[in-house]
């Protein structure tokens, strides 16, 4: 009986730990229904959309013949985590931000939701994305 309780409070502890920057590193691809591809989150702060084939973000992408990046940031002391990608031309050093909100449903699951008009989704609805990390 002991060793059966065990089996189901371990995962408890496991599914309930408070997410962190380390949980979103990686590449992620998104469900059928989403234009988005892939997003990718690395170390240094900087992310990437992969979409139909094409990279825009990180370090530096060029878009229009302009070249930029793509950063994000992470609040994790709200429900759900915002999650903001910073858009910004290199040259001018004009900056855009395309805010979204983040749920995990497992370690290698989220709920992502995002909105590319200055507002925050305040629930994931139609327009929420199921992620799956790429192994």
């Amino acid at each position: 009986m002991k060793h059966l309780m065990t089996l189901f409070i371990i995962p408890l502890f496991l599914f309930t730990s408070n997410p962190k920057k380390e949980d979103f590193l990686g590449k992620w691809k998104g469900d059928d229904k989403s234009e988005i591809g892939y997003i990718t989150f690395d170390n240094e702060g900087y992310a990437t959309f992969e979409i139909q084939g094409q990279i825009i973000g990180g370090k530096e992408f060029t878009m229009n013949g302009k070249k930029g990046k793509m950063s994000y940031s992470i609040n994790f002391k709200t429900t759900p985590i915002e999650v903001d990608f910073i858009v910004t031309k290199i040259a001018s050093k004009e900056s855009k931000k395309i805010l979204g909100i983040a749920e995990f449903l497992d370690n290698d699951t989220m709920r992502f939701a995002m909105d590319f008009n200055a507002k925050r989704p305040t629930e994931f609805g139609d327009h929420t994305i199921l992620l799956e990390r790429v192994k």
